[in-house]
């Protein structure tokens, strides 16, 4: 027995752990660049853990000579545990995030050139954190830095949304390595995102005596040290001779760069990505990297993991012909031997509110609740979920306990709205309203009203104080009157009368005109409370359900390893995997977004091409059952079944040939003329790896791996994958002998 093959026997009969034929390539494999393309579940931690246990056992390489860097502090600790159970005799490896890396090159050279430095990243509660406070700043943040230089820049305070946007429009500059002069290109909602971006560079490296450093600039300085520091280079460059990173597909282009100075030296890099799951280009993923890969290491190994050890074969068959609508991918043939359970179901309800009841109905009939996972491409879709799941008592985890629903300025807006009707005598509750409310009150008319002090309705201060237009007076009386009605309303009615009698919608619009925000996003927010709402009898009821559900949520977080059902984002559950999956607001305008449409109907598909992506992430999630749910009306308004939904009917139920108008002569369809070959390979068990062999057309080659009814035989002209049945039906397989190799 060689060595290589006494490796692979020693650890199936220490772990039970059996390698395909491209998985012990992969293992073999250590020299030089190797880009691994593993389809979704593929078994591709297992054949990482296996190559740097190969490694160390059998190449001789010290455990320190080998760095593994993971996409996440999760992953990496995945990885560790899974190396430990494998080789329990072994000492650790490094299995690091690239950020950890980068902040230690980062540290180091710090310290080489004294360079005082602060990180400025980390949770923080942003709304105990009081006024702005830019000069003599006593707590920074980045956050706080970026709200106060909004402050200063738009005289407003910036909502939550925005924060979330102009955080990742920085992520993204700095993960693409845009120059400065291209900023204003990059997309932002955010008014003057690039000026606020501007500024917010100057203050961190000359507001205070030190350099403040944000989780990006780990990537950006390590990359420009390692250009410039060549001591510092070089040590890193000798301090490792084998380099891993597994998710490439969710690497940046500076982190691919600091990967590429790194191994600069020695060359031995190990790639492990799939393209067809590359789904975060919008923080700076850059996926094309992978399909340019020999571009920047000519020489590299590709390989192929597409058999998928963990979908039965309804899934595998059906995914695989849907990711083929995208055009920039490896050709990739996904393909597996588990047997089939039951088709895709496709659930088509007609309004959105039956979605969760469905759920719900199908859910209490499962036994494990561990066993299911419900996914969607936005966070806003989970509130009704926790909402309705909570009332019916079935447990949940929540992959993203995404609290920034409950302090939206949205459900501020109406349970001010919901106080004023209680209490009339706050102008500070006027305040946070005045410009949302009929009556279109002024910002110099708010001020004279702050100055009244007399404990008295602000709509009487308002009327008998304070200069007014005379429309206004009519529009303010009638608000005081609809405020009192509400007091004794169901809160469900008090949100509708926010919407149409106080103005409340009509506000919106112009708002989102003039700000620049989504108005569906808002009035899907809107929807979903009037949905929290339905079953409530007084205002408080809802302030308190309200309440109750933001600690729902937060205490979600500690339910995962118990018996509950998991609630995720299709971008957080990559990675994950469970027995029955159903995927929820399947429509046009969610996924794919609307933007992912208008993008493409202008010619540029890579939004759709994510799109589609992220799609396929999801399905791939589920072992066995897998439903699809969509719906044709929604708050009202007619929607369209998403068009990746149509796609899988498709391909489900292809269409039958239109046949043609006039009968056409029937004809018998003969048998191919195949001639006789007395010395044709007949038998499966001819064949072996290793074997040459002689093919009819294509000539002398040799077989170089063979899984199921698949032998791949490396031809002078190129590695051919052929079906082996197919082969021996038609006779064109013969042995050979090495001697033919050069022919």
């Amino acid at each position: 027995m060689s060595k290589q093959a006494d490796f692979f026997a020693r650890k199936f009969n220490e772990i039970d752990v059996s390698l395909s034929e491209v998985q012990k390539q992969a293992v073999l494999q250590t020299e030089g660049a190797l880009l691994l393309l593993a389809s979704p579940g593929s078994g591709k931690t297992t054949t990482i853990i296996m190559r740097i246990g190969y490694l160390i056992e059998e190449k001789r390489v010290p455990p320190t000579r080998i760095k593994a860097v993971t996409f996440s502090r999760a992953s990496a600790a995945d990885m560790k545990e899974r190396f430990k159970r494998f080789f329990p005799d072994l000492p650790p490896i490094d299995f690091s995030t690239i950020h950890s890396l980068a902040f230690e090159v980062v540290r180091e050279h710090f310290r080489k050139t004294r360079m005082s430095y602060q990180l400025i990243e980390g949770n923080i509660d942003l709304e105990e954190q009081g006024k702005p406070r830019l000069e003599g700043m006593p707590l920074l943040h980045k956050k706080l830095i970026l709200r106060d230089l909004y402050s200063k820049l738009h005289n407003e305070p910036i909502t939550e949304d925005q924060m979330d946007e102009l955080t990742t429009y920085i992520s993204y500059i700095k993960n693409k390595m845009v120059p400065e002069e291209s900023w204003p290109l990059v997309k932002c909602e955010v008014p003057k995102a690039d000026r606020i971006l501007w500024e917010y560079e100057r203050f961190k490296r000359s507001g205070t005596d030190k350099l403040l450093v944000d989780y990006d600039d780990m990537l950006t300085l390590c990359n420009e040290i390692m250009e410039r520091d060549r001591e510092l280079l070089g040590k890193y460059q000798h301090r490792y001779d084998h380099v891993l990173t597994d998710e490439s597909q969710d690497t940046s282009m500076v982190q691919h760069a600091i990967i590429e100075k790194l191994v600069r030296e020695h060359g031995n890099l190990c790639v492990v990505a799939d393209d067809d799951q590359s789904i975060y280009s919008w923080r700076g993923a850059e996926p094309s990297y992978l399909l340019n890969f020999k571009a920047a290491y000519p020489k590299a190994v590709t390989l192929f993991m597409e058999q998928n050890y963990r979908s039965s074969q309804d899934i595998v068959s059906v995914t695989n012909q849907f990711i083929k609508r995208n055009q920039n991918r490896y050709d990739k043939n996904m393909f597996t031997t588990n047997p089939s359970h039951k088709p895709i179901q496709i659930r088509s309800f007609a309004d959105y509110q039956y979605q969760v009841k469905y759920l719900i109905e199908q859910v209490q009939e499962v036994e494990n609740f561990r066993d299911v996972a419900i996914l969607y491409r936005n966070n806003a879709s989970s509130v009704i979920l926790i909402n309705e799941f909570e009332r019916a008592g079935i447990p949940f985890y929540m992959k993203d306990h995404d609290l920034r629903f409950f302090s939206h300025w949205v459900v501020k807006d109406i349970l001010n709205f919901m106080r004023m009707a209680f209490t009339d005598k706050r102008a500070d509750i006027m305040e946070a309203i005045h410009t949302k409310i009929s009556g279109y009150i002024t910002k110099q008319q708010m001020s004279a009203l702050k100055e009244i002090n007399n404990n008295e309705s602000v709509f009487d201060n308002l009327l008998n104080y304070v200069e007014l237009q005379d429309y206004q007076r009519k529009l303010l009386m009638e608000c005081k009157e609809t405020l009192a009605q509400m007091k004794e309303m169901p809160p469900l009615h008090a949100i509708q009368v926010i919407r149409t009698r106080l103005g409340y919608e009509k506000a919106i619009e112009k708002l989102s005109e003039r700000l620049g925000f989504r108005k569906d996003v808002v009035i899907g927010i809107l929807n979903t409370l009037e949905g929290i709402a339905t079953t409530l009898d007084t205002m408080t009821d809802f302030a308190q359900r309200l309440k109750h559900l933001e600690l729902v949520m937060k205490q979600s977080k500690f339910q995962r390893e118990h018996n509950v059902v998991t609630f995720s984002t299709l971008h957080s559950s990559k990675g994950l995997e469970f027995e029955r999956v159903y995927m929820i607001d399947l429509i046009d305008g969610i996924l794919p977004s609307t933007e992912d449409i208008e993008k493409q109907a202008k010619g540029d598909v890579a939004l759709m091409e994510e799109a589609v992506r992220l799609f396929y992430v999801g399905m791939t999630r589920t072992k066995s059952k897998l439903e699809l749910v969509t719906y044709k009306e929604r708050d009202g308004e007619k929607v369209k079944e998403s068009q990746f939904v149509s796609a899988i009917q498709h391909i489900l139920n292809p269409p039958k040939p239109i046949p043609p108008q006039s009968k056409p002569v029937k004809q018998v369809k003969s048998q191919p003329n195949v001639p006789d070959n007395p010395n044709a390979i007949k038998r499966m068990a001819d064949l072996g790896v290793g074997q040459f062999v002689k093919h009819r057309v294509i000539g002398y080659g040799e077989i170089i791996s063979i899984e199921e009814d698949r032998v791949q035989i490396r031809f002078k002209t190129g590695i051919k994958v052929l079906s082996i049945n197919m082969c021996m039906e038609l006779g064109v397989l013969e042995p050979a002998d090495g001697n033919h190799q050069s022919e």
